[in-house]
């Protein structure tokens, strides 16, 4: 089974199968999978909120940074994409049990580089939560 497809077995289901542990522990729902486009869902959990209440922005970070990886997962590259950068904006705030929505899509796919895009929104998307781009860079294994 190709990594797309693996992916796509999960749609409606917690990802319980990624090869990331990270991912894992974030646990988000698998919404859509097409290559270069994913749509995963998550419950905020207490973890990982801040002093506020809120939903930390270290952890939208790092939900952006992982979701993107499973976008490059979609791809079905026979070499490694790592993370060269994230630029994130902050828009607004989640909190403890909401659902955001986390898609992504590439915005440029070259030989060596992808410029990739996410957003977080809320459940329903009509609130921008954040939004993040990312320069990843093709390796050999």
């Amino acid at each position: 089974m190709d990594k797309l497809a693996q992916l796509q077995a999960f749609i409606g289901k917690e990802f319980t199968e990624s090869p990331s542990p990270f991912m894992r522990w974030l646990n988000p729902v698998v919404i859509s999978a097409e290559t270069g486009h994913i749509e995963f869902q998550y419950t905020v959990r207490q973890e990982w909120l801040n002093p506020m209440g809120n939903l930390h922005g270290g952890v939208t970070a790092a939900i952006m940074d992982d979701i993107i990886g499973a976008t490059m997962f979609s791809l079905n590259e026979k070499s490694f994409i790592v993370t060269v950068n994230n630029t994130i904006d902050y828009f607004s705030t989640a909190r403890e049990n909401d659902r955001v929505v986390a898609e992504t899509k590439i915005i440029k796919r070259g030989k060596q580089f992808v410029n990739t895009q996410c957003e977080i929104w809320n459940e329903d998307k009509t609130r921008l939560i954040a939004r993040g781009t990312s320069n990843l860079f093709k390796i050999n294994n």
